[in-house]
C-alpha cells in the first residue's frame, strides 16, 4: 500500500514544523522525522493501525505519532 500525501496533510505537516522550530529547530525536524517515518508503518503493514471510526472503511487506517494522528 502506498501512502498518500494531501496537499492539505503537507500543509500541517509544515505548520508543525514552523510552530515548534519557533523554540527549538532541531526538535521540530525530529517531530516531523518522527511523523513521516511513522507514516511509513501504513505502507509496510496496511492493516495495523485502527480503522478510522469517521469513515468506517477497513482500506482508511490511522496511528498515533506523539499527539498527532495520522490518517
Amino acid at each position: 500500500m502506498k501512502v498518500h500525501w494531501t496537499v492539505t496533510a503537507e500543509g500541517h505537516l509544515d505548520a508543525i514544523h514552523d510552530y515548534i522550530a519557533q523554540d527549538s529547530p532541531e526538535y521540530a525536524k525530529r517531530v516531523v522525522d518522527l511523523i513521516t517515518c511513522r507514516s511509513q508503518q501504513i505502507s509496510d503493514y496496511p492493516l495495523s493501525g485502527r480503522r478510522v471510526p469517521e469513515y468506517d472503511i477497513d482500506q482508511i487506517r490511522e496511528v498515533i505519532e506523539g499527539s498527532y494522528r495520522i490518517i
